[in-house]
């Protein structure tokens, strides 16, 4: 999946230093010094984020958190905050070393800690840990995996399911066991059970391939035999002889990993397969525990992803029949990665009913269904979509969600009952609202902002009564009060075939009305995503080029989230083609600003930002003087199988569809100047991406300036020092082709820049 990257490497860089000073002038407001100083003022802009690691306890009547070296709770009921857990002179188990651990989880009866240590990454998701057990009355803590891919306690607090190299393990407290659940795993290239392999885990989401079942007895999991998936290999160039990385990636049209489910009885061992009626070519995204303690609902896609089916398979006998089925002329959602919605589909505990989010109706909306598959209700309706569910409460019958409903530009809070009654906006502050609810539904954590307001969190009651501030960033009001900021603008373009697109400028500072200034397009605009809200901005990268005389501009072009499967999905089996034009005729309005020096225009982006950026270039030339693509898919045909088919179909029934979006068979349009950063290790977008694009741009007879960076991932950036460098590269080509600058500083002074 391909996803903006810049905001990952700030947050490294964020991580490796601190504040750094800023050039202060008496007559005006603090500025930026170097550029390295405004990317790092991103830090201060974004300001804190309230309580981090939030998981709620005690069925919702408490929530933890972490607070530097300590975990710690707050109860809403009485607001009464208090130590849980200190790392603090704890040691690892038999030895002197000091305890330390990446992230923990609790157990169902919120009597246990589940920490998990020494990670070792291995894709985006995922990683190898060891993992430990603490027991908060005895205060004792207990090894309970090594190098585990991963680990989590039974609901009862008595077992632990361990993934490790393929198999699956059960661990028992009580006995002091380990109990293997598979044997049959064969390799990370062939049979493997409980972990996903690299297009999965990617595309749909998800880092753990197996569930717990709430009554404690089974284990369900994936089995991957990956031995017919194409080997991608790649390496970073380091050392006399190159280390060879194999990964095992379907790209258009290759074979897939077989896929199944299995469920084991985590007591006698015993395995039974989970057998859908598909056939050929399909994938199993989601299985989800109903609250029939033996039956468990698996979702089936077909290759082309439009076609869904829901099975409730009783795993004692293997029996099943489908219960929902959901076909889309274009392609049927299961998960949103950009608006963090992990699941579609919702079974509430203790109920005999679900609940289905889907787009039939021209917009995302909820539906209500019976355990026998029968639709009672759409919950609810209008010419807007519902985001994301947040909290269903079978008791009140009520569900919490966040909406679209007033703005396309705005992500904000509702309630509503089952039966589509008693609707209401809890969410009082217009803007993007993201929400932390306990399972009970009783309170919840909102982390809000505005164009105009910095983040906010409160902790609220199911009400919408706020119960305590937990963080005002009054540090960041203050900040603003003394440091030069531009807050971006919003505005809209009218396309040539009438449709109304959202857009923000970022005026320079001191921005005088009589001056003209260059335009700098920051851009993303893959489908499903959404680049532009009503929402505090906290980008350094766009604060430095309004302090050096840039407008920056980005917008919600077609093909992006929040505004109806029409505009959602027009670019089905075309992608480039709208998300281009809408580039280009922004563009084209900007150019009749009075304040904007007219021409002098360029377009930048990493990942699908870096594939619209060179699209853009090649299919609509003169437009931009100049792009600067990050990481860029050039043809879809290179790209991953589940992201790409979803959105262009399968090549061998839009081979003209796939010509079209690629970049290859325009490289003879180029007229402007074009940048191109790739790493050599970019296991998501391929570095034959931008080889075979150099290699069409040559036989073209076009130049373009390329920049290659072996030991980066996707997005060319490896630690703080390349961060920063990719940064001033791109500054200093706005410089030299917008500006005309030439007298540029030496980068490899050894001034920092």
């Amino acid at each position: 999946m391909m996803k903006k990257l810049s905001a990952q490497y700030l947050c490294i860089a964020l991580c490796l230093i601190g504040a750094a000073p800023y050039a202060v002038n008496a007559q005006k407001k603090t500025e930026y010094a170097t550029l390295t100083d405004a990317l790092f003022a991103g830090q201060r802009l974004n300001g804190k984020q309230g309580p981090q690691s939030v998981n709620w306890i005690n069925d919702g009547q408490k929530y933890s958190y972490i607070a530097g070296e300590e975990i710690r709770s707050m109860e809403p009921s009485t607001l009464k905050d208090e130590l849980i857990f200190s790392k603090q002179g704890l040691s690892f188990p038999g030895t002197t070393k000091p305890f330390d651990y990446e992230s923990f989880q609790w157990s169902h009866d919120s009597k246990n800690l589940v920490f998990q240590s020494d990670f070792r990454p291995i894709y985006r998701k995922s990683g190898i840990s060891d993992y430990y057990v603490y027991n908060l009355q005895s205060k004792q803590l207990k090894l309970a995996a090594k190098d585990a891919r991963t680990a989590e306690l039974s609901p009862d607090g008595k077992k632990v399911g361990i993934e490790r190299k393929g198999n699956m393990y059960v661990y028992d407290f009580a006995t002091g066991q380990e109990k293997q659940l598979t044997d049959d795993a064969t390799g990370d290239n062939a049979i493997f059970n409980g972990h996903y392999d690299w297009v999965y885990e990617e595309e749909f989401g998800k880092p753990q391939a197996w569930n717990w079942s709430p009554d404690n007895k089974y284990i369900a999991y994936w089995q991957f035999d990956e031995s017919k998936v194409p080997d991608f290999e790649m390496t970073n160039f380091e050392g006399d002889h190159n280390d060879i990385v194999h990964i095992s990636i379907p790209q258009v049209g290759d074979e897939n990993p077989k896929v199944r489910i299995g469920v084991a009885d985590v007591t006698t061992g015993k395995k039974i397969w989970l057998q859908p009626d598909e056939t050929g070519d399909f994938y199993i995204p989601r299985i989800y525990w109903t609250s029939n303690p033996d039956v468990l609902a698996m979702m089936t896609l077909n290759r082309e992803q439009n076609h869904m089916k829901l099975y409730f398979f009783n795993v004692k006998t293997g029996e099943h029949h489908v219960v929902l089925e959901e076909k889309n002329t274009s392609w049927v959602a299961v998960f949103d990665f950009y608006t963090e919605v992990d699941d579609m589909v919702y079974f509430p505990e203790k109920s005999k009913e679900f609940f289905w989010v889907s787009d039939r109706s021209g917009y995302y909306h909820i539906y209500r269904y019976s355990y026998d598959g029968k639709l009672i209700n759409q919950v609810t309706k209008g010419d807007w979509d519902m985001i994301k569910v947040n909290g269903i409460n079978p008791q009140t019958k009520s569900i919490y969600y966040l909406s679209a409903e007033s703005s396309g530009l705005a992500q904000e809070f509702y309630t509503i009952n089952f039966d589509g009654s008693g609707k209401k906006k809890l969410s009082t502050v217009d803007g993007f609202h993201r929400i932390d609810m306990s399972p009970n539904t009783q309170y919840y954590i909102d982390t809000y902002s505005n164009l105009s307001t910095p983040t906010h969190v409160d902790l609220f009651d199911n009400t919408g009564k706020s119960l305590k501030t937990l963080e005002d960033n009054q540090a960041v009001t203050e900040f603003l009060k003394t440091h030069s900021y531009s807050a971006p603008e919003l505005f809209k373009v009218k396309t040539s075939d009438g449709v109304n697109l959202d857009a923000y400028m970022i005026k320079p500072f001191n921005f005088d009305p009589s001056k003209k200034y260059p335009v700098v397009f920051t851009v993303y605009g893959g489908p499903e995503s959404h680049s532009v809200y009503n929402k505090f901005s906290a980008n350094g990268w766009q604060q430095w080029l309004a302090q050096n005389g840039y407008i920056v501009v980005d917008l919600n072009n077609r093909g992006i989230s929040n505004y109806g499967s029409a505009f959602l999905k027009i670019g089905y089996k075309q992608l480039g083609k709208y998300e281009s034009a809408d580039f280009a005729e922004t563009a084209q309005y900007m150019n009749t600003l009075p304040y904007v020096d007219k021409g002098n225009i360029a377009i930048m982006g990493t990942s699908y930002g870096g594939y619209a950026t060179v699209y853009t270039l090649l299919n609509h030339p003169g437009v931009f003087k100049a792009g600067l693509a990050n990481s860029a898919v050039t043809d879809w045909r290179l790209y991953d199988d589940i992201y790409t088919e979803r959105y262009m179909g399968l090549a061998k029934e839009n081979a003209a569809g796939y010509d079209k979006s690629s970049t290859l068979t325009a490289a003879g349009n180029l007229q402007d100047h074009l940048l191109i950063i790739h790493s050599m290790s970019d296991d998501n977008v391929h570095p034959a991406n931008t080889m075979q694009l150099l290699t069409a741009l040559t036989t073209a007879g076009k130049d373009a300036d390329v920049r290659i960076y072996p030991k980066g991932a996707h997005g060319a950036a490896y630690d703080l020092a390349s961060y920063v460098l990719i940064e001033n590269v791109n500054f200093q080509y706005l410089e030299k082709y917008l500006k005309g600058n030439n007298n540029l500083p030496n980068l490899n002074a050894k001034k920092a820049q």
